[in-house]
């Protein structure tokens, strides 16, 4: 026998057995012949949908956002559901005179008027221009990074500053931000400001004097002390926040300056070199510094481009907790085309000239992105954000785009100056 289901165009609560909970607004829907069930709804003059099993209690009661989503509500067959998709919220409230507020009333008058096809368009038309905007803005960077990787010298140095400062700038606002600040005291405004000044200087000074070691000592020291004198009783959560902004944002880029500017012999045994252009300082310029930054940075764009294919294609195992749409297969596409990517330009550059040398080059950038990438996803993941700024349009953040190659620069490096010699290029 079929049992007719009235639901009524707003309800104020729902009764189960003894659980009681009230939904802030249900878009209206005429009433449908659907198939039998033990429950019955019982619709009200006070606006109360009641739902009765007789003898049985409810284990769990689950919320849904639209019809198609919908897993389990107990008590209620899924089929209402599946046949009314302009039910767009039901969520559990304490306080039913909220019900006939405004912010309901508008929900429901939105809901009333917006087909559940046209939503799903905008959705796509959205996700269409984000796409677009990470493309062009992607282009962009890309071109300009490109053109001060090739000029090195001071523009590097100073375009590199720039990136710290403001990447610098994001780290202590996500540091102060709510999902953090509430179990941790964050530093004061004017030392995270100091700190973001220092940091940006970092690359300056290594430029300027080939070293960064004791720069960086000092400006712990500074900083530890102004914390320290501060009017408010210092915490130890201050301290140990910005000594890693300090390590994280200032020190770590460092390197890419060593690596870019500092390995000055030229590796002139490729046609390339032999025939740099006067206008980017010759072949001379042409130096190993420049070819292991150029293939740094393109095995790291490799690692990111063929992790993301490779996981939206194959993910299926979780990588970590931290960030949940990393795959292992995802990473596993990622450290392969980091390394052809290695092997491919080491070839083209003749440098490193051993072909283990450029597979050891490229799993080593890819480890370094990766740590890079999850180091930041930790960060954001405890501030409560989705992003760490946004600056970049589609993009976010400074810290969204340069995660992969903060520690990557002092892998780099180290391989290449401390790794190579030993073995031999």
């Amino acid at each position: 026998m079929n049992t007719h289901y009235p639901i009524s165009s707003m309800a104020s609560s729902l009764d189960f057995d003894r659980f009681k909970v009230s939904l802030t607004s249900i878009c209206s829907c005429h009433s449908h012949h659907l198939p039998s069930t033990s429950s019955q709804f019982h619709h009200s003059s006070t606006r109360t949908l009641n739902l009765s099993r007789p003898r049985c209690s409810i284990s769990r009661i689950g919320l849904f956002l639209d019809g198609s989503r919908v897993t389990e509500v107990s008590g209620i067959p899924r089929s209402i559901f599946l046949k009314h998709p302009r039910i767009i919220t039901a969520v559990a409230r304490a306080e039913p005179g909220h019900l006939f507020d405004d912010e309901s009333k508008e929900e429901v008058n939105k809901c009333n008027s917006t087909p559940a096809g046209e939503i799903s368009t905008s959705e796509l038309e959205e996700k269409n221009s984000q796409l677009k905007k990470r493309v062009v803005f992607g282009l962009g960077i890309g071109i300009l990074v490109g053109g001060v990787v090739l000029t090195g010298g001071w523009v590097f140095t100073v375009a590199l500053a720039a990136a710290v400062f403001v990447g610098a700038r994001e780290y202590f606002e996500l540091v102060r931000s709510r999902g953090i600040a509430d179990g941790m005291t964050p530093p004061p405004r004017y030392v995270s400001r100091v700190c973001s000044v220092i940091c940006a200087l970092m690359p300056v000074v290594t430029l300027y004097l080939g070293h960064i070691d004791v720069s960086v000592t000092s400006a712990a020291f500074v900083v530890a002390m102004a914390l320290l004198m501060q009017r408010r009783i210092p915490r130890f959560a201050q301290l140990t926040s910005t000594m890693f902004g300090l390590f994280y944002c200032g020190y770590l880029p460092c390197f890419w300056v060593k690596l870019r500017c500092g390995l000055a012999v030229p590796a002139l045994n490729t046609r390339l070199g032999a025939s740099w252009p006067i206008i980017l300082g010759g072949p001379t310029q042409w130096t190993v510094g420049l070819v292991a930054t150029l293939i740094s940075i393109s095995s790291i764009i490799a690692a990111d481009t063929f992790a993301f294919v490779g996981g939206k294609a194959f993910g299926r195992t979780p990588l970590t907790n931290i960030s949940p749409k990393k795959t292992w297969e995802g990473a596993l596409a990622g450290l392969g085309g980091c390394i052809a990517t290695s092997v491919v330009l080491s070839r083209t550059f003749c440098w490193p000239i051993s072909t283990l040398s450029a597979v050891a080059f490229g799993f080593l950038n890819f480890f370094g992105s990766l740590f890079g990438d999850l180091t930041e996803s930790m960060i954001k993941r405890d501030a409560g954000v989705k992003d760490s700024g946004s600056l970049i349009p589609g993009h976010g953040g400074i810290l969204d785009r340069v995660d992969s190659y903060i520690f990557t620069g002092a892998l780099a490096y180290s391989f290449v100056k401390m790794l190579l010699p030993l073995y031999g290029v």
